[in-house]
């Protein structure tokens, strides 16, 4: 039975007017990001450091003027369109660069590509792992400690961790990792748990089925693979 009373045709026009917004909001912070990207560009080209208008297209010139507003780039105040004037031979009206902040956030977006829900889809040779927000954290600090460990992660586990996407009803970090990747999570929770919590170790244990333990025979610690019985205990 449809229910067309006014409180539910409000809250559907607010359901509408929500994913509307939220549609414009990424499509004008893809449209300031790529303006970015051009200013970037053009910097490289310019003689000056700075770029001009008659080097931007009159829509790309709006939206930069946009991210004026939001700190990510700088314009060219009076003294200085009066310098590039005069380096010119002409008027110079309007001049534009990255900010200090706009450099970092093309920097930043360069180190971190979006995650995407499909970018768990695993290989033949990969699994899924999912991971709750503390052990994600504990390997983290792991990865981030990659070029200064004497056992580093295996190859790829830094830009998986990057680029894990984060299942918000279930409360899982998720990516799709090779055996020998789901190997070093488990060095990296032990690491944690000499450390202090051995939690993360114990749940990845029992859900995946290695552990990171003093094998006898090297006299070393390795990655141990749990027989079915021992996961649950």
């Amino acid at each position: 039975m449809r229910n067309d009373s006014p409180s539910a045709t409000s809250n559907l026009y607010r359901l509408l007017r929500y994913r509307v917004l939220v549609k414009v909001g990424m499509n004008a912070r893809q449209a300031r990001l790529d303006a970015l990207r051009s200013l970037r560009e053009e910097e490289k080209r310019s003689v000056y450091g700075w770029v001009m208008s008659s080097q931007v297209p009159p829509g790309l010139q709006q939206s930069l003027q946009s991210a004026a507003d939001q700190g990510l780039v700088e314009l060219a105040d009076r003294v200085i369109r009066a310098e590039l004037s005069a380096h010119e031979g002409r008027p110079v009206l309007w001049a534009a660069r990255l900010s200090a902040q706009g450099h970092d956030v093309l920097t930043y977006l360069h180190a971190s590509p979006a995650p995407t829900p499909h970018s768990t889809l695993p290989t033949a040779a990969e699994q899924v792992v999912e991971l709750r927000p503390a052990q994600m954290d504990a390997l983290r600090v792991y990865t981030n400690l990659a070029p200064v460990l004497r056992v580093p992660p295996a190859d790829g586990l830094v830009e998986r961790v990057r680029a894990a996407y984060f299942d918000r009803p279930n409360n899982r970090w998720r990516m799709a990792l090779t055996a020998e990747q789901i190997e070093t999570v488990a060095y990296a929770f032990y690491l944690r748990a000499l450390s202090g919590s051995v939690a993360e170790a114990n749940r990845f244990a029992r859900e995946y089925g290695v552990s990171y333990r003093l094998d006898p025979s090297a006299g070393s610690p390795a990655a141990a693979r749990l027989p079915v019985h021992a996961r649950s205990q």
